[in-house]
């Protein structure tokens, strides 16, 4: 288990860049934390170190987006509104998670039974005591 202490947005988006360069194909990258915390921060930070070079926004609504600009497929999923976890069945996720690029999954601990491991769990927290940017960023490997 990694902890890292980010003190601004840009700190953040960093740590999901540095994560990003060593990202291969099938790897599965949960991000958890409240709503407000910065996982998308992190997920355009990841996306730039894939060199991915399109926006990146979040897929609340359609709980998925593709990104394939850079060196491998980014398949970004955002859970929090889904009400059942086989809805995830419905937009492929089996099919993504076996893919050939990285999923990187926001809201994750609401699917976390359907996931494969090995996966990285992700997990952002502010801490306003610190300052209004400070975020523990917590990085562990589950492999079961």
């Amino acid at each position: 288990m990694k902890v890292i202490e980010s003190f601004s947005p840009e700190d953040t988006a960093a740590v999901g860049r540095a994560l990003a360069e060593k990202a291969s194909p099938g790897d599965i990258i949960t991000l958890t934390g409240d709503l407000g915390v910065g996982k998308t921060v992190f997920v355009k930070g990841f996306a730039d170190g894939l060199g991915i070079r399109e926006p990146i926004t979040s897929p609340t609504f359609t709980i998925m987006c593709v990104y394939t600009g850079g060196r491998i497929p980014l398949y970004h999923f955002d859970v929090y509104r889904i009400e059942e976890a086989d809805e995830m069945y419905a937009v492929g996720l089996d099919e993504y998670v076996n893919g050939d690029g990285v999923c990187l999954i926001e809201w994750a601990e609401r699917i976390d039974d359907m996931l494969p491991k090995p996966l990285t769990r992700v997990t952002i927290e502010k801490n306003l005591s610190k300052d209004l940017d400070y975020r523990k960023i917590t990085i562990e490997e589950v492999h079961d």
